[in-house]
């Protein structure tokens, strides 16, 4: 990058975050997501929205892409610099501003971590209820950015539905701010729903006021083995058709089972097709009489056994198995691809069926566990970026499987974004008039294109 670019970032933030050592960028040339990396010119870490705006400003005058990067948990490549130029990292502004109890709302920055942002309002016996796996570790600001969910997604929604307002810095260094504390806002367009999921490439948050909910006073979670696919999936739509809605409702498939036993030694069925875990949350009587008639509509499918958590130490060795079948699938081989494609829920066995019958046309390991409740599977794959002749054959079987999503009604992603992996299916969900209102949209708020650029639309 020219010197002079990088003196004028220096006269912004300071010498000591601005970035230029190849080990400082190579740190930064990547995320969670394999097969995608690239080296950006110039690492900057802005302290408040002011400086984010005159970086803003310097970078649309030269014509320098900006990326902005939270914690680096993407899954979709969201924040890797496929162009070079700025990654913009947001951690320093990670204070939580304000709890404001007479309107259940938070005020934060978005370099927060999710899980710190909980622990301090579970003080109050309150939540913030969006729940990524990654939640101990990614920024508030990142998992509005992807949309995030996680596994209380059936009952409690993504982040769009707790997201009230923001402070966003476009790419002209304008600061502008969406939205606010109030419950019933139809005032204009709902800017805020429209940088929510955005992938950063509509402008660059810098403060969320978000909806915090109380803390349910009881729960309790069940695993239930099932020996036909079948049965599960008709057990996941019959506890919603009895009008039950779990706080929780996971699958896992035999493959994601044997793998994450093997790995984590909780106790799952070796010879099961599939387990659901579920948890009811709630008023304590509510959850006694809805965990009875979980049971009783999981024995009507034909569950052959349910096992109930007795306690805590019990209920969190449920979950530690359904937080394991990742780590466990990625010990296997020394790449992952986490996808996570959705469908109506009614369609999840059909969508595991064919996940299956993919993985053995095209010889590759494929582990699938997810949100039954919600339709959001994310079927794993474990290979070698290295064996070209495997990849292609991981490549054949992504297209089919998300080709096999589109077709039974579903959608590329329910949580980790589109970024640069997904974008080759977009259009054949979208098509191509939807894809050019959106291009149009983008090329509206970010007329230099300078905004994580070619991620999420493609080039515009």
């Amino acid at each position: 990058m020219n010197k002079a670019y990088v003196d004028e970032l220096i006269k912004i933030v300071g010498e000591e975050y601005v970035l230029t050592s190849i080990e400082d960028l190579h740190c930064y040339s990547y995320d969670a997501t394999p097969g995608y990396s690239n080296m950006p010119e110039v690492v900057v870490r802005p302290a408040n929205a002011k400086e984010v705006s005159e970086i803003l400003k310097v970078a649309t005058k030269n014509q320098i892409p900006v990326y902005t990067r939270g914690s680096g948990t993407n899954l979709s490549a969201g924040c890797v610099p496929m162009k070079g130029g700025i990654v913009l990292v947001m951690t320093r502004l990670n204070k939580l501003l304000e709890i404001d109890l007479e309107n259940l709302v938070a005020v934060a920055e978005p370099g927060l971590v999710v899980a710190e942002l909980n622990t301090a309002v579970a003080k109050h016996g309150l939540i913030y209820p969006p729940d990524p796996g990654t939640v101990a570790t990614a920024s508030l600001g990142g998992t509005i950015s992807e949309n995030a969910g996680g596994l209380r997604g059936l009952k409690y929604g993504v982040s769009k539905h707790y997201v009230m307002g923001l402070e966003v810095v476009l790419s002209t260094g304008e600061i502008i701010k969406t939205g606010g504390k109030n419950v019933k806002d139809v005032s204009g367009y709902d800017l805020t729903k429209l940088f929510t999921g955005a992938e950063g490439t509509l402008g660059i948050i810098t403060k969320a006021i978000v909806k915090l909910v109380p803390a349910p006073e009881a729960r309790k979670s069940m695993m239930a083995i099932f020996k036909d696919l079948d049965d599960a999936g008709k057990a996941v739509s019959g506890i919603i058709a009895a009008k039950i809605i779990p706080a929780t409702l996971e699958i896992m498939d035999n493959a994601s089972i044997r793998t994450t036993e093997d790995y984590a030694h909780v106790g799952l069925p070796l010879d099961a097709e599939a387990v659901l875990l579920i948890e009811v949350d709630g008023i304590k009587e509510v959850v006694e009489k809805e965990a009875a008639k979980v049971i009783a509509v999981l024995k009507e499918n034909n569950a052959a056994e349910v096992h109930m958590a007795k306690d805590d130490a019990e209920r969190d060795k449920i979950w530690a198995a359904r937080r394991a079948a990742l780590p466990a699938l990625a010990k296997l081989r020394p790449t992952t691809f986490v996808e996570d494609a959705t469908v109506p829920r009614s369609k999840v066995p059909d969508f595991l069926k064919a996940v299956s019958r993919i993985s053995k046309k095209y010889n590759v390991t494929v582990g699938t566990f997810g949100h039954a409740g919600d339709g959001n599977m994310h079927p794993t794959i474990v290979c070698d970026l290295r064996d070209k002749e495997e990849m292609k054959n991981v490549y054949k079987a992504m297209d089919e499987m998300f080709t096999e999503a589109i077709n039974l009604g579903g959608t590329l992603s329910g949580e980790h974004g589109i970024g640069l992996g997904k974008l080759p299916w977009m259009e054949k969900q979208h098509g191509p008039q939807a894809m050019n209102a959106m291009r149009s949209i983008k090329r509206a708020l970010d007329p230099a294109l300078i905004l994580n650029p070619g991620k999420l639309l493609g080039e515009c």
